[in-house]
């Protein structure tokens, strides 16, 4: 939820009588025979499902680019979910927290379209990765004055037309004032957030709708925000309104303090984000004497103030304490690595890794186009952390993997920074806040040859690097661990066995030449099926270039290229035979090297801005890039972006285009027959001149 302070989120209820919360008191005492009696709802996964239970949290990345981190990272790597930031339309602005302040349940927002959404979710499910959409269903915007949406619907603070009208929020309309309230922290505005009253069937029944739009899409689960600030009752109503509910994964955000509401009254739903776990590892990793987390049972359900293990969703930070200083975050460094390799390498709950961007404002956003929209994220680029990707963090979750459902055993520690456990006779791990040593370890691993995956992954010959590590009969092995590192050994990555789970992809490139609105590619794996035409999109890889990782796609592929719209190019008939880790198609010629290494310029973007002082029910957009086709008429539905202005962004066009508009019913502007000369980058068309910048605030 939207952290403008601690407590991050927002309420705002028609009045409910006192005698009304005592009677929902009494509900929650009862609330698991009331479950079990009425049926509210199926009963919700515990726990994301084994072995691939850890989630990497796509913070603000954009639908296209999760698809690509899907099919080159997070499936290779063996994550179980990957986690999008919430997809439906929000308030306009560059801040992060716009997206969790909803105007319409349109899957529509900065980060991507509802097609782009729905085509990322099966390119991850293609990768082996499921989808949790976070959802904001507690409150609506906290713009008291209104305004107008991503998408162009327009609302007043609660008011927001065809979805939600006056009496479906809760009437408090003030800010909360007392945490110890219960009614208080259900009822009133979290920092103006107008609070819907989720004890209506209407408004239960509209929520759930959204949710099961968004499974429609073939979300796998859902991450619920500032669940706290919704009645358990209230969650159970509408969670018995959404359909396959056994299918569907659920985590809930509900921050444990000393007040009335807490974490337990929502476990009959599924997991709950445990904060307390985040507490204690910026305590133990920021002050640098570690022991403490293993000692005994070791940090988790058997603490104080913990959840059970089969209801506890951990993490090392999230978008919210990243920013309040609660936890550990990207900016501690190496402490902040070693506490996300100790949360996938430990047996307590299920791991979530945050990757977002670097930022010194809170309120800031990532970085955005000149339209607003979220700049595909690049690795390396406009300050992406890219946390999910770095190899030891990437490569712990092979190690969770493999390690699934193990005990810890073999357990050690210098009495202060250094520690070191076992899983079973699965894998190893040892972790080191203190100066570097070297020490003989007993492990309950087979013996052999293995490769310290913090560092890298088998090859053919041994491993990609560190050294190999040989483990004896007995179990016992020599390592070296340095200063701020560790060291992981499993079963899945012994040296010599070339598990590289990224070696057997193919990366292909096309070349923008032919001007294409879009690309994608139909291909097959060696003599397998092929893909459903027009097959699978590509995204902006370098200027004058598109990508597209395939999978297994060493074993060779048979390929063709498309403009989504009919337009091919299928080598004369021939298709594309490519082989190799890279692949790439520029003017019918099939080469290896790889175009884009070394080249981090950044294809550009058009966004063309049309007035619509002409009063059209509908504004089209018909053009082509540079010298190549144009598109069908009448062209693209361009959508609203401003009071006064529609819009349409055409990715990596750094020729640019040229345009006319129309209706869609015949009326046209082409310029008196000349057409549009429209630049890369943002630009305005209003009564028939052509202006650079985006007219939209």
């Amino acid at each position: 939820m939207p952290a403008h302070d601690k407590r991050v989120a927002a309420g705002i209820p028609p009045f409910r009588k006192r005698f009304q919360l005592m009677v929902r008191m009494l509900l929650l005492a009862l609330l698991g025979t009331l479950v079990s009696a009425t049926g509210l709802a199926a009963p919700a996964n515990a726990a994301a499902p084994g072995p691939k239970d850890a989630t990497a949290v796509m913070f603000n990345w954009t639908w296209n680019a999760i698809a690509r981190e899907c099919t080159e990272n997070l499936g290779p790597a063996g994550y179980g979910y990957v986690q999008t930031s919430p997809p439906q339309e929000h308030v306009q602005g560059p801040e992060w927290w716009t997206h969790y302040q909803p105007v319409s349940y349109k899957i529509e927002s900065r980060m991507g379209t509802r097609a782009e959404y729905k085509a990322m979710v099966n390119s991850c499910h293609t990768a082996g990765v499921k989808v949790i959409a976070d959802a904001v269903i507690n409150h609506m915007s906290g713009k008291s004055a209104g305004g107008t949406g991503w998408a162009g619907s327009t609302f007043q603070h609660y008011e927001y037309p065809g979805v939600y009208q006056s009496q479906d929020f809760h009437s408090c309309r003030r800010d909360i004032a007392n945490y110890q309230d219960r009614w208080e922290v259900q009822e009133c505005n979290l920092v103006n957030l107008s609070d819907l009253n989720t004890s209506s069937a209407y408004v239960q029944g509209r929520i759930a709708a959204y949710l099961n739009d968004l499974a429609s899409l073939g979300v796998d689960g859902f991450r619920i925000d500032a669940v706290k600030h919704i009645a358990a009752t209230d969650m159970q109503g509408i969670l018995s309104k959404v359909n396959d509910r056994a299918r569907l994964y659920l985590v809930q955000e509900v921050i444990r303090a000393n007040e009335p509401v807490q974490p337990e009254e929502y476990t009959a739903n599924g997991d709950i984000h445990e904060f307390a776990f985040a507490r204690k590892l910026k305590e133990a990793f920021g002050g640098g004497t570690i022991n403490w987390l293993t000692t005994g049972n070791g940090i988790g359900p058997t603490w104080a103030g913990f959840l059970p293990n089969a209801n506890a969703a951990v993490f090392v930070d999230n978008h919210d304490t990243e920013r309040n200083g609660e936890t550990l975050t990207y900016k501690d460094g190496a402490n902040y690595d070693l506490a996300q390799i100790f949360t996938l390498a430990w047996n307590y709950g299920s791991p979530s890794i945050h990757s977002g961007y670097s930022f010194s404002d809170k309120d800031a956003g990532p970085a955005l186009a000149g339209n607003g929209e979220v700049i595909d994220p690049v690795c390396g680029q406009n300050g992406w952390t890219c946390k999910h990707a770095q190899t030891g963090i990437k490569n712990m979750v092979g190690f969770r993997s493999q390690t699934y459902g193990t005990a810890v055993v073999n357990k050690w520690d210098n009495g202060s920074s250094a520690i070191g456990f076992g899983r079973g006779d699965k894998g190893y791990a040892a972790i080191n806040r203190g100066a570097a040593f070297t020490r003989t370890f007993q492990s309950s691993l087979p013996a052999g040859q293995y490769c310290n995956v913090i560092v890298g992954l088998p090859t053919a010959t041994g491993c990609s690097a560190g050294g190999v590590v040989t483990v004896d009969a007995a179990g016992t092995f020599t390592a070296s661990v340095g200063q701020n590192a560790a060291l992981a050994l499993h079963v899945g990555a012994k040296a010599g066995a070339q598990t590289d789970p990224g070696a057997s992809g193919m990366k292909v490139y096309y070349s923008t030449s032919k001007g294409w609105s879009e690309y994608k590619v139909h291909y097959r794996v060696g003599t397998g099926a092929w893909t459903t035409a027009p097959g699978t999109g590509m995204t902006a890889a370098c200027a004058g270039w598109v990508s597209y990782t395939i999978p297994a796609g060493s074993t060779g592929v048979t390929a063709a290229f498309n403009n989504g719209t009919g337009t091919w190019d299928n080598n004369n008939s021939a298709n594309y035979a490519l082989t190799g880790t890279v692949a790439t198609v520029n003017g019918g010629v099939v080469g290896s090297t790889d175009p884009c290494a070394g080249n981090t310029s950044t294809p550009a973007d058009t966004s063309v801005y049309y007035s619509t002082n002409k009063g059209w029910s509908a504004y089209n957009m018909h053009y082509r890039v540079g010298t190549g086709a144009w598109t069908t008429a009448p062209g693209v539905a361009m959508t609203a972006a401003c009071p006064g202005w529609v819009l349409h962004t055409v990715h990596g066009t750094s020729a640019g285009l040229t345009a006319a508009f129309n209706n869609g019913a015949g009326t046209w502007d082409n310029n008196g027959s000349r057409d549009y000369t429209i630049g890369a980058g943002a630009h305005q068309v209003k009564d028939g001149v052509v202006s650079a910048g985006s007219p939209c605030p």
